[in-house]
């Protein structure tokens, strides 16, 4: 069966990652572009990096850039693009879970029934989501994070490496969540929340 074509937006550290999960879901990585003069006109797995972002560019593609606000610039910025879903082979996945275009899902997570995931979401390695939970649009659920069930993430939130958030959670857009932290009571938009239980730090501009 042929390969579907597939063009990556972004060539740092979390695309190899996007790139290697692509090719496992049985994509042929056509195009690579990047807006880092640095990484201009390098080779990546054999194929030259171009530079910058051509926003004239169409076909199937994916943004392997581990920044919220990053990859929601680049999105609206890219209108002939089709964002395809990326989903490694080893996940775990209930039947009924939605999942948004431009949605990349590593290795080893499991999403469990009735959970909704947003466009241009990161569900990073080993990442557990529960029954009915929703995460909203351009988060990032980083590496070995654990999510009970019903909880609410909004619009581009972070949730840190090893973090923990129990169940019926109500987290706001653009938020924070350091690594190893354990969320058992809401949290307001745009605050970054750390420690065991995390307790809000601070609070930074609107996205």
């Amino acid at each position: 069966m042929q390969k579907q074509l597939l063009k990556v937006f972004g060539v740092g550290g979390h695309s190899k990652v996007v790139i290697d999960t692509a090719k496992k879901a049985g994509f042929l990585i056509e195009l690579l572009f990047d807006d880092n003069p640095i990484v201009a006109n390098i080779f990546l797995y054999g194929i030259k990096v171009l530079y910058p972002i051509d926003n004239s560019v169409c076909g199937n593609g994916i943004i392997a850039i581990g920044d919220n606000t990053i990859r929601k610039k680049i999105s609206l910025k890219l209108d002939n693009i089709y964002w395809e879903k990326i989903i490694h082979p080893s996940t775990v996945i209930a039947d009924d879970v939605e999942i948004g275009e431009g949605t990349v899902i590593m290795a080893g997570c499991v999403i469990q029934p009735g959970s909704r995931i947003g466009k241009h979401c990161i569900i990073n390695t080993g990442s557990c989501i529960d029954h009915d939970c929703v995460i909203g649009d351009f988060s990032h659920i980083a590496p070995n994070s654990s999510i009970a069930g019903g909880v609410f993430i909004d619009e581009g939130t972070f949730i840190g490496i090893g973090s923990s958030i129990i169940q019926n959670i109500k987290i706001g857009a653009w938020c924070k969540v350091g690594a190893g932290s354990v969320v058992i009571c809401n949290l307001e938009s745009n605050c970054t929340a750390v420690g065991v239980p995390a307790k809000k730090i601070k609070y930074h501009d609107e996205q």
